[in-house]
């Protein structure tokens, strides 16, 4: 692997999440090998590879996603403010409240908007309805999306559009207060207005957040984030900021990809 930690890039950031020696197993099939990854505090962190490689597979793991598949195996460690979630005394329903995940397809609830996003704090115990109202239009604005919904919160979150409702996912991320926001390839299923309001918002998020998303795009990669990481066949390949894995590769199969000679 050819890496620069991004923490030492800027020395003054703290590292929010690192992965450390992690393998990642379906069954038999070894799907992530030895990946090691420092993602700083409040910075935009890309995942690209071709289809196939373990982008998706890596980002789950990193808030305990895996768990939920009976036939992952996940190997090694991920720190989260130097805290390591794999160890037997956390609670991973508590991690994915702290490490957020918004996924490829929009999945709102067949709920109201207003219950959408309030769903989070509800199932913390919230029943204080001004506290409720105020969770919501927190997290809509968070989202940039109160504008648009403000005056319809008791409508279905089903008769909003595909960029809507992805925003309102993201919302609901964000109503239960999360320190880092994992998103799995959150505008593939966009049109390009849509997606532009997404990347506005993921360099927004990043004031407050840190967040790590996964991209089939590398020109979304190359305008959104701060740093990359190119992963091949389940190998973590390559870490450095955007500009230089665009503009200077150190090593020749993140070249490969970068120039479109394959993937």
């Amino acid at each position: 692997m050819t890496a620069t930690d991004p923490a030492t890039l800027h020395a003054s950031v703290a590292t929010k999440l690192e992965a450390r020696d992690l393998d990642i197993y379906y069954g038999n099939f070894h799907a992530i090998k030895n990946a090691q990854l420092s993602v700083p505090e409040n910075c935009v962190m890309a995942l690209i590879g071709p289809s196939g490689c373990g982008k998706s597979t890596f980002i789950r793991a990193l808030n305990r996603m895996h768990d939920l598949t009976p036939e992952a195996r996940v190997e090694g460690h991920v720190f989260l403010d130097k805290q390591d979630i794999y160890e037997r005394e956390v609670d991973p329903v508590t991690i994915r409240h702290r490490i957020g995940m918004v996924f490829q397809r929009p999945n709102p609830f067949p709920k109201s908007i207003f219950e959408n996003v309030v769903y989070g704090a509800k199932i913390h115990g919230e029943r204080n309805r001004a506290k409720l109202l105020e969770i919501c239009e927190q997290s809509l604005r968070g989202a940039a999306l109160w504008d648009e919904v403000k005056d319809r919160l008791d409508r279905s979150a089903l008769d909003l559009s595909g960029g809507q409702q992805q925003r309102l996912c993201i919302a609901r991320c964000l109503a239960v207060d999360p320190e880092v926001i994992l998103m799995d390839e959150p505008a593939s299923a966009l049109d390009p207005i849509a997606t532009s309001k997404i990347e506005d918002l993921i360099h927004e998020l990043k004031k407050q957040y840190t967040v790590v998303i996964v991209t089939h795009s590398m020109q979304q990669a190359a305008r959104i984030s701060d740093f990359t990481t190119f992963f091949l066949m389940g190998e973590l390949i390559e870490i450095g900021t955007t500009t230089d894995i665009f503009t200077k590769p150190r090593d020749k199969r993140t070249e490969d990809y970068i120039t479109g000679r394959y993937g």
